[in-house]
């Protein structure tokens, strides 16, 4: 997944007038204004209630299901084999959100402060805090990108991170 598809991707949704926000590694890149590592896919944040026209949108630009995890997130990917993962987030009045995980008792939570903007290629776009980036960075063992994706928080913003 290259930084134009990102754009691209992002372009349609805009079109359609959907609310994103990208998380992981485009959205660390995206915090801290240029890409650092390769990406295998786009991982972005929805609000649930727009589902519909989010998948429309994608599907008019010819990308299809092809993994099924709801609630709690679902993958699709175009003939090109860009894939593009989305969570499916439940807001609330003041503006935090929360997404449906595995362990149904634990949803993950997504406090208003959490979503922001960073930069691609020059352009501003939504994204996840640094601060909520370390949060979903924890409670598995961490993978090189994972290891890097932090490095590159603890260097630009001069926060903690647990590994």
């Amino acid at each position: 997944m290259t930084a134009d598809d990102v754009l691209d991707i992002l372009a349609v949704l805009q079109q359609a007038e959907v609310d994103i926000w990208i998380g992981g590694g485009w959205g660390i890149d995206a915090l801290v204004g240029e890409q650092t590592r390769r990406h295998r896919d786009l991982d972005l944040m929805h609000r649930s209630d727009q589902e519909p026209a989010v998948v429309a949108a994608l599907s008019q630009v010819g990308f299809g299901e092809t993994l099924d995890w709801r609630p709690v997130r679902f993958v699709v990917t175009d003939p090109r084999g860009r894939e593009t993962d989305l969570h499916p987030l439940l807001f609330a009045a003041d503006g935090s959100a929360v997404q449906a995980s595995t362990d149904a008792g634990h949803p993950f939570t997504y406090p208003a402060s959490c979503f922001v903007t960073g930069t691609i290629q020059g352009t501003t776009v939504p994204c996840l805090s640094a601060d909520q980036q370390v949060y979903f960075h924890q409670g598995y063992e961490p993978a090189d990108r994972d290891r890097h994706d932090m490095a590159q928080l603890r260097q630009a913003f001069g926060i903690a991170t647990h590994f």
